[in-house]
């Protein structure tokens, strides 16, 4: 039995108990008081308040420019919130995490985060349609209903979700609480890196990280939908199992010997019958020939002939008793003839 530290890598010989999240009353007020957050935002930037103005003042104080020695830093550190190698990411981890566990929960549980995170967070950017600092229009201006799709930061979002799903599916208390710190480390860096580089509106950022946590907070109500979703692909998993299977029993590979020919090429005769010898050529002929000579029939059951046919058999019977002539002349041994007399 294994004792280092990599014995924690191999599989676990049976699927873990891991306590699946629930709704319980703190994460339901904890949701309710993130939603009435989220919707008191977008409420202030629709209505061009002093929200607006702190948006301006910021984007006017241009910190890329105050500190320009973070920029070549935070160029880079802003992947953290970039969707595609940020899940990436995550999900190579999470699907070690499912090999482990015996469990596609893992995995379930990101993808389901990431569809919410589309579908909430990319219908309302599509839907306000705001521009971002570096395509204002208007000083002052909340630039709403122009076109853009900044508002609400997905970078932000995106780093609340796929860095906090690994605190949600944390199996102890522990890894928990220290996941949880991490990811919202992760998630406000890259929300405040976002509004140094002047891509995003300070607003854009608030509401970015209220639509991630209220993402977070309700995954436990999709908690009943993932376990059907991993019985129903388990379930398909074994059925095609079981049809690989049947498939094999019915067509066994049979050894072959060298050299030899491959099973089922050629058709063999039931019984193992010998194939009947075949004649040569002329043999039949000659066959009849002889039999005429001796004064017998040639076939028992022959038929009268017709003297055009007798013809053309006695014809082939001559031919048949000449000698057969190579290119070197005849290959039988001259005959040798008694002297005659004078």
């Amino acid at each position: 039995m294994r004792t280092d530290i990599f014995a924690r890598l191999d599989r676990e010989p049976e699927p873990p108990k891991i306590e699946v999240p629930r709704m319980t009353r703190t994460r339901l007020a904890l949701f309710g008081g993130t939603l009435a957050f989220y919707l008191a935002s977008v409420v202030l930037v629709l209505l061009s308040t002093w929200l607006v103005t702190l948006d301006w003042k910021i984007m006017l104080f241009r910190p890329y420019q105050q500190w320009p020695d973070l920029h070549a830093f935070l160029d880079y550190y802003v992947v953290l919130g970039q969707r595609g190698p940020t899940a990436v990411m995550v999900a190579a981890w999470l699907g070690w995490r499912s090999w482990r566990q015996h469990t596609l929960r893992p995995l379930l549980s990101l993808g389901a985060a990431l569809l919410l995170l589309n579908v909430t967070v990319g219908a309302v950017k599509l839907g306000l349609g705001r521009l971002g600092p570096h395509y204002a229009t208007q000083v002052g201006s909340a630039e709403l209903f122009a076109g853009g799709d900044i508002f609400p930061s997905g970078h932000t979002a995106n780093a609340v979700v796929t860095w906090g799903i690994l605190a949600y599916l944390a199996t102890t208390p522990r890894a928990r609480r220290y996941l949880s710190a991490l990811s919202a480390v992760v998630a406000l860096g890259v929300g405040l890196t976002t509004v140094y580089l002047g891509t995003h509106w300070l607003s854009d950022v608030l509401l970015g990280w209220a639509a991630g946590l209220l993402i977070l907070l309700a995954l436990p109500w999709c908690e009943p939908l993932i376990a059907i979703a991993e019985a129903w692909i388990l379930a398909l998993r074994d059925r095609l199992r079981e049809q690989l299977r049947a498939r094999r029993r019915l067509v066994p590979s049979l050894p072959v010997a060298g050299g030899g020919l491959r099973p089922g090429l050629f058709p063999q005769r039931p019984g193992g019958a010998e194939e009947p010898a075949r004649e040569t050529v002329g043999a039949g002929t000659a066959r009849a020939s002889a039999a005429r000579g001796a004064g017998l029939p040639a076939t028992p059951l022959a038929a009268p002939r017709t003297h055009h046919a007798a013809h053309h058999t006695a014809h082939h019977a001559v031919r048949s008793e000449r000698s057969p002539v190579g290119p070197a002349g005849s290959r039988r041994p001259p005959h040798s003839r008694p002297a005659t007399g004078g």
